[in-house]
């Protein structure tokens, strides 16, 4: 093992570079080669915490996102089964991405594969412990929901305003603030949300002729949702975030296309929300 090897290769030149020094200097360098030899022994005993130690601080610098996925990703079905599919995929995905790179950084890479369960562990551990604003904050009405994200987005300084129920195109609140137009469907699930509202709030982006575009829910996205998310530069986002969120046009292999004048798409889409 690599570990084992620059062990073996740090005692070997150590005693090496030791003994040759105490051939000259005699008993002090010989006392000296000695210490040496025995704090290289405790820096390898103190090995494993270290890794942990890194391994829990590593997780708990994202400890509100993951816990926020955490909720978001499981649910209970129509049978009463709980279903946490999608939280074992983040939670795997998260340790792949973030904590094994993390330890191969500081040259803990080969301690991952044996790690790999208690990694898993701790980040359940660590998840489930991080408080959340309460659940039931949001309303469960679809309508009322919608209303409760406009609130937040007016929150973080966005003009907000819901569109009409009929008409909308696929968005629910268009908002705007710094010159961005963000375009939003809202969604009150009791599971993950499906790639069905990222293609409707895709569409919607153009006929508001907006600069961002976003599903927001109380709940998770499925592995479906989320590929075409990223193919279509389409954010998805936890109510929570909305009260966080700074305008900043959209970038990225899947943004839209800007359109020179916006005139006749951004006159209608004004006269709809002037209607409301």
């Amino acid at each position: 093992m690599p570990g084992r090897s620059s062990l073996v290769a740090r005692l070997f030149w150590t005693s090496l570079a030791g003994g040759a020094a105490a051939f000259v200097y005699g008993g002090p360098a010989l006392a000296a080669t000695g210490a040496c030899l025995a704090l290289i022994g405790l820096h390898r005993l103190d090995r494993p915490r270290r890794i942990r130690r890194l391994v829990r601080a590593t997780i708990r610098a994202h400890a509100a996102t993951l816990a926020l996925r955490r909720r978001q990703e499981c649910f209970v079905d129509a049978y009463g089964n709980r279903i946490d599919d999608g939280w074992v995929r983040e939670r795997e995905y998260f340790a792949e991405r973030t904590v094994l790179p993390a330890l191969d950084a500081r040259g803990y890479g080969e301690e991952g594969d044996a790690l790999w369960d208690t990694i898993l562990t701790t980040i359940e551990r660590i998840a489930a412990a991080h408080p959340l604003p309460d659940i039931d904050e949001a309303p469960e009405d679809g309508i009322a929901y919608e209303r409760f994200c406009t609130e937040r987005l007016r929150e973080a300084g966005w003009n907000a305003r819901p569109t009409r129920a009929s008409g909308d195109q696929g968005a629910d609140i268009v908002a705007e603030h710094g010159g961005i137009r963000l375009v939003v469907q809202c969604k009150r699930y009791g599971k993950p949300v499906g790639n069905a509202a990222v293609q409707e709030v895709a569409a919607a982006l153009r006929y508001w002729s907006g600069d961002r575009a976003a599903v927001v829910s109380n709940a998770g996205f499925t592995p479906a949702a989320r590929k075409l998310a990223a193919a279509t530069n389409i954010e998805l986002l936890h109510h929570d975030d909305l009260r966080d969120l700074v305008p900043a046009r959209a970038v990225g292999p899947g943004t839209a296309p800007k359109k020179a004048p916006r005139g006749k798409g951004r006159a209608e889409a004004r006269s709809v929300l002037a209607e409301r």
